[in-house]
């Protein structure tokens, strides 16, 4: 199947490799080749909607520095693991959805400074886009039950000339603040920390109340209602301060931030990746960041490095591929690869010491990856006329 044949022509394809991929994954001589025939038509399947994306991606950029929003934006694919759990959780449903319908195999993000801003953003793409809205969740103002806040756009795809032949393919779009991204990368850097399904509900029930309790102080600084079954502010802080203490949660928020080391001199400044292959290793918790320059090599690339728990079945890493404008938009559209929970955490924090939630209109900009501390050598101490370098640390993935 060519990423160029029609929507109507895919379909049928498409629906039976879901349909493979989201079951059983155990090898057999009599099944490899039907395993390896779904992959590829799934990987084309996603691949094509990289041009939608991208299109989607320009409308976004074009109305932040049309109206002077403050907010950056990032797009990517969806990786070959989050689209198999997908598919398994709606085949456990009454009316089971297929790949062919899913709505975000090609995501945008819009993270804005504020409210304000994000409102301004929403209404632009609900009143001007040629592409075609067919659903949104505003989940800002009516918050999940785990406390997860944005505002979701779901947009069909419509070109012109010969790029119309990707009508049909569908793009999310989540527009949310800097505070709600904020809750979101703390709840999937401790759910890869701990290896748990945080922000699917799933995992520590003392970790979704306090990013619950949590969601309800950012919703309240941005005037919206908390989410369902949150007490009252007085309430939420005693809980806060009571789950902090059986979690140290500050810690290991904070210890968090210096698990995953990269280095941003990996990509020099005076070259221009169209987009960045990201790996994090869920055994060894580091990342490997690989610069990508050219489409075919990039989606190439993707495949392959999925491609060991594609055929396995496990999940030994989180991969993706991102579509970003510079390194800086990068790592803070998606700062969980890389351990950055400082907003949420300095937020946790000055609500355990009496304070309140603000806004910050560039909070995010402020943000670095620390560099971790090498502890001197003594040795040398002491020894007459002789100078022994001190040893240097080896780096290590701190828990």
């Amino acid at each position: 199947m060519s990423a160029l044949l029609s929507y109507e022509q895919s379909i049928d394809a498409v629906r039976r490799a879901g349909e493979v991929i989201a079951g059983d994954l155990t090898w057999t001589p009599a099944n490899q080749q039907r395993i390896r025939e779904a992959f590829s038509v799934a990987n084309q399947w996603r691949d094509s909607h990289a041009h939608p994306m991208r299109s989607i991606h320009h409308t976004l950029r074009y109305h932040i520095r049309h109206q002077d929003l403050g907010g950056f934006t990032a797009a990517r694919l969806k990786r070959m693991n989050a689209i198999r759990g997908k598919l398994r959780r709606m085949n456990s449903r009454k009316r089971p959805l297929g790949l062919e319908t899913l709505q975000d195999l090609g995501g945008c993000r819009a993270i804005m400074a504020t409210m304000k801003d994000a409102d301004a953003l929403i209404l632009a793409l609900r009143e001007r886009c040629r592409h075609v809205l067919w659903d949104q969740n505003d989940y800002i103002h009516e918050a999940r039950a785990t406390g997860y806040r944005s505002h979701h756009l779901k947009f069909e795809y419509r070109g012109t000339g010969d790029k119309k032949i990707f009508d049909g393919r569908r793009v999310e779009v989540q527009v949310r603040t800097d505070l709600q991204h904020a809750w979101a990368t703390a709840v999937e850097a401790i759910g890869l920390f701990r290896g748990e399904e945080l922000k699917s509900g799933k995992g520590s029930p003392e970790w979704l109340r306090l990013f619950a309790l949590m969601s309800g102080e950012f919703a309240e600084a941005e005037r919206c209602d908390p989410p369902k079954g949150v007490p009252d502010r007085a309430a939420r802080l005693r809980e806060l301060k009571e789950l902090n203490g059986q979690l140290g949660a500050v810690d290991v928020l904070k210890n968090l931030s210096h698990a995953v080391f990269w280095s941003q001199d990996a990509v020099s400044a005076s070259t221009k990746p169209s987009y960045y292959l990201i790996k994090y290793d869920n055994i060894t918790r580091s990342v490997t960041v690989i610069p990508q320059f050219e489409s075919r090599f990039a989606f190439e690339s993707y495949e392959k490095a999925e491609s060991a728990d594609n055929f396995s079945g496990s999940d030994t890493a989180n991969v993706v591929l991102i579509e970003a404008d510079k390194m800086d938009g990068l790592t803070k559209a998606y700062p969980n690869y890389f351990g950055d929970t400082l907003l949420f955490n300095m937020q946790l924090n000055k609500l355990l010491s009496g304070g309140v939630v603000e806004e910050y209109e560039v909070a995010l900009q402020k943000r670095s990856i620390p560099t971790p501390r090498e502890q001197a050598d003594p040795s040398w101490i002491g020894r007459r006329g002789l100078w022994v370098e001190p040893r240097r640390k080896a780096k290590k993935d701190r828990p």
